[in-house]
This record gives structure tokens, sequence and C-alpha cells, in this order.
């Protein structure tokens, strides 16, 4: 890649870790759009994105621990089946002409559901799902990770809110250890793929850290219940515009 380009992938990656990370999440679809918009190869889009996703969601993981801020049981009664489902699908060739429409538009109700009164949706006292519900949910969410090239974490934290399962905050803290764990299961299910990450990675790396820092100390600890509501609004709005338009 030509020195200029390398150099605004790397500032809107930067950019992207900031945002997403503020709701805990990797920022995998973000960093699939860009490189999609700089007609980076597929083969080498979803490992990379996986890897940085390693960066981001690990960073925002430690953050939000710190902060007290993870359910690990909820998080245990989705990554047990989560996690296989990753591995197993990481390799699979992705078909992408029915699921990315309607998932997009799926993110994009969420999001505004999320617009319309994050007060009370921040409010809400959490209920926990029945294992019967997590475990099957779960695997869903681990192979749609594994064959999107993302941590699953983008559809996870929604369902959790829209449904009540957990607050705000913690949401955004079980989301992140979500995608860490999916991420790594993805890479782990198609290890060949790692022989496709660009020379230029150690550089996307760094913006996608840097952003992380920034991003999950703000979600973490200064930014309200109804202020994180909000920015995962604008990251579904996001994705479901990738998902759909793309």
């Amino acid at each position: 890649m030509e020195q200029e380009t390398v150099i605004v992938i790397t500032l809107l990656m930067g950019v992207a870790a900031i945002l997403y990370s503020m709701v805990g999440h990797g920022g995998a679809s973000a960093y699939i759009a860009i490189m999609a918009l700089f007609a980076l190869a597929p083969e080498t889009m979803r490992p990379t994105a996986l890897s940085l996703n390693l960066v981001a969601a690990g960073i925002a993981t430690w953050r939000y621990a710190s902060a007290g801020q993870i359910n690990w049981r909820l998080l245990a009664m989705f990554v047990v089946t989560a996690a296989p489902a990753a591995y197993f699908t990481g390799s699979l060739p992705i078909s992408d002409g029915f699921y990315r429409p309607l998932v997009g538009v799926l993110l994009w109700l969420a999001a505004i559901k999320l617009f319309w009164n994050p007060s009370a949706t921040a409010g809400q006292t959490p209920r926990p799902p029945r294992l019967a519900i997590a475990l099957p949910v779960g695997a869903g969410l681990g192979a749609l990770a594994g064959l999107t090239g993302t941590g699953g974490g983008i559809f996870l934290s929604p369902l959790i809110l829209l449904l009540g399962w957990e607050g705000a905050r913690r949401t955004s803290g079980v989301a992140a250890a979500f995608i860490l764990i999916n991420s790594i299961a993805g890479l782990a299910g198609n290890y060949g793929s790692l022989g496709y990450l660009p020379s230029e990675l150690p550089w996307f790396a760094l913006a996608v850290g840097g952003g992380a820092i920034i991003g999950s100390w703000l979600g973490s600890r200064r930014l309200d219940k109804k202020r994180v509501l909000q920015g995962l609004g604008v990251v579904l709005l996001i994705a479901g515009a990738k998902l759909v338009l793309t």
C-alpha cells in the first residue's frame, strides 16, 4: 500500500476504536468497512479485523474488569457455546447476500429503541436470562462472529439491553470480554488465514490500541448510563449501514 493510504487507514481505525470501545466493542465491523473502502483483499480483511479486535477488546476488557463492570456469570453463560461455534465457523466461506441486510435492519431497529427512550432502558432492573435461553443465543452469536470476522458483541449488546438482562455499563463490559474470547476462537479456527495479514498491521494495531485506551476509559468511568446507550445507538447505526449498504 502507498504511504498516504496507510496513514489514512490508520487514522480512521484509531477513530473507530475510540467510538466502539466506549461501549465495549472491538470495532471489527468498522475495520472491515474501512478496509473494504480501500479495496483490501477479502482474504485479508477477516483475519485483520479479528487481530485488531484482540487489541481493542483486550484493552476494553481490562479496563471494564478493573472498574468492576463485568458480569462474569452472564458472560460465562454465553461464551460456553459461543467460543466453540466461532472456532467452527471461523474457516467457513461467508454467504452474505441474505444475512447482511437482515442483520443491518435489526441493528437499526435496536438503535432506534435506544435513542427513543434511553432513560427508561438505563433505569430498568436487570434480570439475567435462563440458561436454556443463554446457551443457544451464545451459540448463534458465536457462529455469526466466526463467519463475519467480528467478535459478535455488536449483536450481543443490544440484545442484553433490550431484554433487560444487564445494565448499560456492565453490558459493555460483558460485550468486551465476549468479543475478545470469540476473536481468539475465530482466529484459532482459521489459523491459516494469518498468512494473509498485511505488513502494515503493527501500525493499525498501534492506532486501535490508542483509541481503545481512550474510548474504554470514557465508557467505563466517565459516561453516564444514558450516554453509553446513545453511544451504542450510534455504533449500531454505523454497523447497520455498513451491513446494508455494502
